[in-house]
């Protein structure tokens, strides 16, 4: 297993030579994930395929990424960090080159299931090589640092959408996976220049590779999360065999690793560590409530409120404005507890005002509720983030924090069933307000997740450089 790197010697352990290029990569997941969706018809049209079928490189690259963002952080704690990140932007590369090239439908499934196993490795080795030389560099934690990768993907899932359309409209969906090509090469560049090699590995460790990476539980693992997800994503038509299927698997999962020498997830350090199975919760709902308010109210906007795509847009922009001017305010001060709470009160507080919202109501109205729901993810991002990374022991980091990515999954896949139940065949004001129900019972759940947590620290310890 890898050793931990030396200190690095730069009094500045965190300047934009070592961060942008992690930053860089750690965005590429999440604005993937929106690129696609303005592609998707002139895919259809020129391979011939319907909506049903396109609908499937959206699923690939949720379901790889929600098994391979742990898996990720394991291979770093065995291969290194900065090897696994630059093998992952490798992939990313390819992946770019073959959906550009792709001659039939099948090359381009398989160049987003492969986006979605490289942009997976940048987020949890990202958060190993912080801990590394935060530890090393003993500054506590690196709030303003966590801080900048909560507004990096608050930006990239938001800009997703109008970037792929101007795209689309400007070169074909061809370039949704091209652009691909030259972030994955400055990704390359800056991080062979800004990130220190990996320690080298630690003599005299033996063990079998298949059993170093746990290969088992990694398989056990990716067929529970897919049960899951398949699950979530149809629940307007539920396969109740999928949810007995992931009942087995999870029960193997967890007797496996238990025995197991070197766990992908440590199971009995998670029944141990209650407080952050409740961040993985509040995570869960926070990105159900985010992307509910994307993809519902947008839905409802246009079809009941008949508003223009642009408009809506609009509409949305000052959720996306408030949550980043409120990530760097929290994260400068290193808040953590009372941002929790606001956050749970302020997805309340949306739920209420929805309820009072029809297709009538004034356009104030609407910018109230996107402000609401700003302020609601832009508290709890880096408060989330930073409980985790006070939560988990260092060796284990990469992983936690590529669970911590799989349970926002979980919430993006719920919140389109949500949606599709709610509206069913048309987006009507009583649709409307069911998924203000949900962001009521979403709000409160993240309001009783913190102030039962007396874990939670009020704040971090925030580093004196960046």
């Amino acid at each position: 297993m890898t050793a931990k790197h030396s200190q690095p010697s730069s009094a500045k352990p965190f300047g934009w030579t070592f961060l942008s290029p992690l930053l860089i990569g750690s965005s590429l997941n999440p604005i993937n994930s929106s690129l696609i969706a303005t592609g998707l018809v002139g895919i259809g049209l020129d391979f011939h395929e319907g909506p049903a079928t396109t609908a499937s490189l959206v699923s690939v690259l949720y379901l790889c990424s929600a098994v391979m963002q742990p898996t990720m952080g394991k291979f770093a704690q065995v291969f290194g960090a900065r090897r696994v990140f630059l093998s992952g932007v490798t992939i990313l590369f390819v992946a770019g080159v073959i959906g550009t090239l792709a001659p039939a439908f099948g090359f381009l499934v398989l160049s987003r299931a492969l986006i979605g196993v490289g942009t997976s490795a940048a987020f949890p080795t990202a958060m190993a090589l912080i801990r590394q030389r935060a530890d090393a560099m003993k500054t506590g934690v690196p709030s303003r640092v966590l801080g900048n990768f909560s507004i990096a993907s608050q930006i990239t899932t938001v800009i997703g959408l109008p970037l792929g359309g101007i795209l689309t409209g400007a070169f074909g969906w061809r370039a949704l996976f091209f652009v691909n090509v030259p972030l994955a090469l400055v990704a390359l560049v800056l991080t062979l220049v800004g990130v220190p090699k990996d320690a080298p590995s630690a003599p005299g460790n033996r063990q079998p590779l298949f059993s170093l990476i746990d290969v088992p539980g990694i398989l056990l693992f990716a067929g529970t999360v897919a049960s899951l997800l398949l699950f979530l994503q149809q629940l307007d038509h539920p396969d109740w065999l999928l949810i007995a299927v992931a009942v087995v698997l999870g029960t193997a999962l967890i007797l496996w690793e238990q025995r197991a020498a070197t766990p992908l997830i440590d199971v009995r350090m998670l029944a141990r560590n209650h407080g952050l199975f409740r961040t993985y919760l509040r995570q869960f709902l926070v990105a159900l409530g985010l992307y509910t308010a994307l993809y519902g109210t947008s839905q409802w906007m246009e079809g009941a409120a008949h508003y223009t795509a642009s408009q809506v847009g609009l509409i949305l922009l000052p959720m996306s404005a408030i949550s980043i001017v409120i990530a760097r305010l929290v994260s400068s001060r290193g808040l953590v507890r009372w941002p929790l709470v606001i956050s749970g009160i302020a997805f309340l507080a949306t739920g209420v005002v929805m309820l009072s919202i029809v297709h009538t109501s004034s356009v104030w109205a609407l910018i109230l509720m996107s402000l609401l729901f700003g302020v609601g993810n832009g508290f709890s991002g880096f408060a989330n983030q930073a409980v985790l990374y006070v939560q988990t022991p260092a060796a284990e980091i990469g992983v936690a924090s590529g669970l911590y990515r799989t349970f926002a999954y979980f919430g993006a896949i719920f919140s389109s069933s949500l949606v599709s139940i709610a509206f069913g065949s048309a987006a009507t004001d009583a649709g409307f307000h069911v998924i203000a129900w949900a962001v009521v019972l979403i709000g409160l759940g993240v309001l009783l997740l913190t102030i039962l947590d007396r874990k939670i620290p009020a704040r971090t310890t925030t580093e004196s450089t960046t």
